[in-house]
């Protein structure tokens, strides 16, 4: 890839939420005002029907002109038999299996790397052996690990004073994959997020810091992702990276012209 060639992405995504749509949407503004990327392929792993917010996603990728690959992964496990994947578990044969059929179709589209947004099913050999995979997680290096709501419920727990977001290299070592990249942000002192001995997930979700550090970390998802893409496409950051790049300074930028 020279200066002047686009950085090829493959998309990943499940597309169930808000966040997903919204993240796919803000690139595809970016690309439209000359991001140098290009959506080579995007691959969801539900299908046309399943889920609405899937199927708006879907409408947003067809309405870009993106090439689009869908295989259902409820649809796969049944058909298979399996059961669903437990905490705590060695993912059953059907996941391998799975993951067998996304890395063919795949492998008919020329990317430089993938980027997993939204995606919620762990990856196995067969994806991250074969390509070079980027996963967006909701907190700094060495934070917690887990989905956004579990980072949240642990910084609180915890008393954290600053939270993050970061793009990993995506291994057999959930969330914990080398780094590429980061960013941060202050968590505000709040003398009512006291978390009392026994409080529950639902007490601590109950807090209004809970919702105030999902909106910081949702805020600057979005620029991190495009900042995090120029940086590869610029050769100042690599797969994998030399060391992990604080793009904080450019993110707090890019939210600071939004305003």
């Amino acid at each position: 890839m020279t200066p002047a060639e686009p950085l090829r992405v493959a998309w990943l995504t499940t597309g169930r939420g808000p966040g997903s749509y919204g993240a796919l949407e803000a690139l595809c503004d970016a690309i439209d005002a000359r991001l140098p990327v290009k959506l080579a392929v995007a691959f969801v792993n539900r299908e046309r029907g399943e889920f609405e917010a899937t199927d708006r996603l879907l409408d947003l990728l067809e309405g870009h002109r993106v090439p689009v690959e869908t295989l259902s992964s409820v649809r796969f496990r049944k058909e298979q038999g399996g059961r669903r994947s437990r905490p705590g578990e060695p993912l059953p044969p059907w996941r391998r299996a799975f993951d067998d059929q996304v890395a063919e179709r795949l492998g008919r589209h020329s990317f430089d790397l993938a980027v997993m947004f939204g995606y919620m099913l762990i990856a196995t050999e067969s994806l991250y052996d074969r390509f070079p995979i980027i996963n967006d997680h909701p907190a700094l290096p060495d934070g917690p690990t887990g989905t956004y709501q579990e980072v949240i419920l642990q910084l609180i727990a915890g008393g954290a004073r600053e939270s993050g977001c970061m793009y990993h290299l995506v291994t057999g070592d959930l969330d914990r994959g080398p780094v590429l990249s980061y960013c941060r942000f202050p968590i505000p002192a709040d003398p009512s997020a006291h978390v009392p001995s026994g409080a529950t997930r639902a007490d601590i979700e109950a807090l209004p810091l809970y919702d105030d550090i999902r909106a910081r970390g949702v805020a600057r998802e979005r620029p991190f992702l495009t900042e995090t893409l120029r940086a590869l496409q610029e050769g100042r950051l690599t797969v994998p990276a030399a060391r992990p790049l604080d793009l904080t300074t450019e993110v707090e930028s890019a939210l600071s012209r939004d305003v």
